[in-house]
């Protein structure tokens, strides 16, 4: 017969309660009121998380399906708006003419979300660039924002990914742009 050393069987009970102890959650009336709404976001290659945040700490999981996939969004450009059309040189103010058509391209776009990805030439140092591209995606982002759709990533990435060759003006031209995905 197996006999439990008597100080061993202390700690079993002692570590036991506390357990028990640190279950039990003691609420003031206030904090028995408060509720927490779970949110689902969305990482900038659209795949969805499960969000839960109660002001001091949270956590989030990824949503799956129920064979364990990843529920992801199909992204695809919707819109490349030539920055020399929006913007001044060297600028970030949007003229209303131009404010009212792209509210219009996120009402019209019927996306669950979107990112918008600013870039630019090569004519300046590319620290300029990447804040320029980045303070036209914000703005941009902002006029989403303002008709109520779900901007899930604005991002600038200056020169880094040009579409055309910086050699020739009309290659310049080409790379100063905002695009913007559609999630769906």
């Amino acid at each position: 017969m197996w006999r439990i050393p008597s100080i061993f069987s202390r700690n079993v009970v002692a570590g036991v309660a506390l357990a028990i102890l640190a279950t039990v959650v003691w609420q003031t009336p206030a904090q028995a009121q408060e509720t927490y709404q779970p949110g689902i976001w969305i990482d900038p290659d659209g795949c969805e998380h499960w969000v839960m945040d109660d002001g001091v700490e949270g956590y989030m999981s990824p949503r799956r399906t129920r064979d364990g996939r990843p529920v992801c969004r199909r992204s695809e450009i919707c819109g490349i708006l030539p920055t020399d059309w929006i913007f001044a040189t060297n600028s970030v103010v949007i003229a209303p003419a131009s404010r009212d058509e792209i509210a219009r391209f996120f009402d019209d776009a019927n996306a669950f979300g979107f990112l918008v990805y600013g870039h630019t030439d090569s004519r300046a140092s590319d620290e300029y660039n990447m804040s320029l591209s980045q303070r036209r995606a914000d703005a941009i982002a902002s006029i989403g924002y303002e008709v109520g759709a779900r901007i899930v990533d604005a991002r600038g990435l200056g020169e880094r990914m040009p579409r055309a060759s910086n050699a020739t003006a009309a290659g310049q031209e080409q790379n100063r742009r905002v695009e913007v995905y559609c999630l769906r």
